[in-house]
């Protein structure tokens, strides 16, 4: 196995009831890469990625077989703290969901919560994480507003920088910039590309264009069976699968 794979995925089942939205998932995610998990609506793609978090376990009725190793850690095993390896990921959504509360407060609740009570350290971390967003320069003259009030695209920033505060070395965003414009989609791409070289990042896109701008590896699922997984450039330019080239050309969706 490669040492670098941030996260193992082996033999991995999800059912949902008595529907399977996973089928006997195994690959591995390579470290600091940005990793997109492609396929049409349905697929398995963001059941996979709240695996990777276990946020799999909200979902009422829920079963899963296999393994998820996060660092050589089995995350599904009995004894595993759920919060410690939560505390690894970063998530992003589909809409940005800050929390009711100033954009500082945003970015000082994690480390807060993880007993950061230092006032000039709190200050640090949060004027670090906002220009990790590209967001400081932005929002420095009213980080005591309410976090509401700042743009669509600005929220989703800030969810980013909050995310980021905690520390994680993986950040998962599911369709991260499907509730954005054209513009404020760019700002977090460009976000993505500067943080790969610190963070591991799974990304969930519909979007194959956006796959193509992004990745250095990717997963294609189809009805959920992962169907091929490589490099980026290779899949992309030279599928090995037949269902791939078809989804890939937009013969199938």
């Amino acid at each position: 196995m490669d040492a670098k794979a941030h996260i193992r995925v082996q033999d991995l089942n999800v059912f949902y009831g008595r529907d399977q939205a996973l089928k006997n998932i195994t690959f591995e995610v390579p470290d600091r890469n940005i990793v997109a998990l492609i396929g049409p609506s349905g697929c398995g793609k963001t059941t996979l990625l709240k695996s990777f978090n276990r946020l799999i376990d909200t979902v009422e009725g829920v079963k899963v077989t296999g393994q998820v190793l996060v660092d050589g850690e089995n995350i599904f095993a009995p004894d595993v703290d759920v919060t410690h390896i939560r505390k690894k990921m970063g998530l992003l959504s589909q809409n940005p969901s800050p929390l009711p509360m100033s954009i500082y407060d945003n970015v000082a609740y994690g480390p807060r919560i993880h007993g950061q009570k230092n006032k000039k350290e709190l200050d640090r971390i949060v004027e670090h994480y906002l220009r990790a967003a590209s967001l400081w320069d932005e929002v420095k003259d009213r980080l005591h507003s309410p976090a509401s009030k700042i743009s669509i695209g600005q929220q989703q920033r800030l969810c980013l920088a909050r995310g980021l505060a905690v520390e994680p070395s993986i950040i998962l965003a599911d369709e991260p910039t499907s509730a954005l414009d054209p513009n404020s989609s760019r700002r977090i791409e460009e976000n993505f590309l500067t943080l790969k070289k610190d963070y591991t990042i799974i990304v969930v896109t519909h979007i194959l264009r956006q796959a193509k701008r992004l990745a250095d590896y990717v997963a294609f699922l189809y009805c959920g069976e992962l169907i091929e997984h490589g490099p980026a450039a290779e899949l992309f330019e030279n599928p090995r699968e037949k269902m791939t080239r078809e989804y890939i050309k937009g013969v199938i969706s």
